[in-house]
């Protein structure tokens, strides 16, 4: 498969997986961090504001209509200025709208959280929560500071989203899927969507059919869809060819109507444009019917976030 070229994009895409900050109005500890090698390549440009503008000329190209942010770890002591922050945000004549829902940051394990959630859930555009869970055996590849999946008041206080019908983004490894499939049948009316498309962060032979496996039993779960996105974070030299089976996989395994697109920007603006990223999209899924088309770049999205 070769490079996206002469892709049509008259399709309306939501974009069911970005960030925004502002390195003024609100503290995000890791802006105050030195750059350090995560296996992204050099990252020094993080470490200024993306903002709805910054977005929408990126993808200014691909008839975007509609957009999710996704938590940008900022200050766990207070997130919810990150929602405040955000309305005030999506309010602006600018903004057109962007962001149009808000998954926003809670740690379940806190004390806080359910003070946390009903702050959250007092603002219009939150649809849902993400606490990152990635824990691996090898070190390095930890993003969280638990087992959250282990711990007994995590698994206790995740129930509370459902008063507000919050949604939760899990962002697990392949090691973790049983236990998060273990969760979502406990929950089955949390919707629960598993970012990036399982994070395939390890390519060898085991791992490929960890990941599938895990895949395979999420996608028995009738809660739980899938987003598309973050292919830049397993795989820095991408290519449509090298991103086609985790792509088409995961449709085929939850199908369209639980399957999403989204860019991960400004992250993986780190390894491509936002054109060649969302043309690859549309390429890979180009012999679709217009009815899944539809499905995967905006319809799945739209339903999960209600927006």
């Amino acid at each position: 498969m070769t490079e996206p070229t002469d892709i049509d994009r008259s399709e309306p895409i939501v974009d069911a997986h970005h960030h925004l900050w502002d390195l003024f109005a609100l503290n995000y500890p890791w802006s105050k961090a030195p750059p350090h090698d995560v296996g992204w390549g050099d990252t020094r440009p993080l470490y200024a504001d993306y903002l709805v503008g910054h977005l929408r000329h990126d993808a200014e190209r691909q008839n975007l209509i509609k957009s999710v942010h996704v938590q940008a770890n900022v200050d766990p002591t207070d997130p919810v200025r990150e929602t405040e922050w955000l309305e005030r945000v999506a309010d602006l004549p600018d903004s057109a709208g962007l962001p149009t829902a808000i998954v926003a940051y809670v740690d379940l394990s806190s004390p806080a959280a359910a003070e946390h959630l009903a702050r959250h859930a007092a603002h219009p555009r939150v649809r849902g929560i993400r606490q990152v869970l990635n824990r691996h055996a090898d070190a390095r590849l930890n993003r969280a500071p638990a087992d959250f999946l282990a711990d007994p008041r995590w698994q206790a206080q995740f129930g509370l989203l459902r008063n507000h019908g919050l949604s939760f983004d899990a962002q697990v490894y392949w090691q973790q899927m049983p236990a998060l499939a273990d969760l979502a049948r406990r929950h089955p009316d949390i919707p629960i969507v598993l970012d990036h498309a399982g994070m395939p962060v390890e390519r060898d032979s085991p791992a490929l059919a960890g990941w599938a496996q895990g895949m395979q039993l999420l996608a028995t779960c009738p809660n739980v869809c899938v987003k598309l996105s973050g292919y830049g974070m397993s795989d820095l030299h991408w290519t449509p060819d090298s991103l086609r089976r985790f792509v088409r996989d995961p449709i085929e395994w939850f199908g369209p109507d639980r399957a999403m697109f989204g860019s991960n920007f400004p992250v993986d603006r780190l390894m491509s444009s936002y054109d060649r990223l969302w043309d690859t999209y549309r390429l890979l899924v180009a012999d679709l019917s217009s009815q899944d088309r539809r499905a995967l770049l905006r319809g799945t999205a739209e339903r999960f976030y209600r927006i």
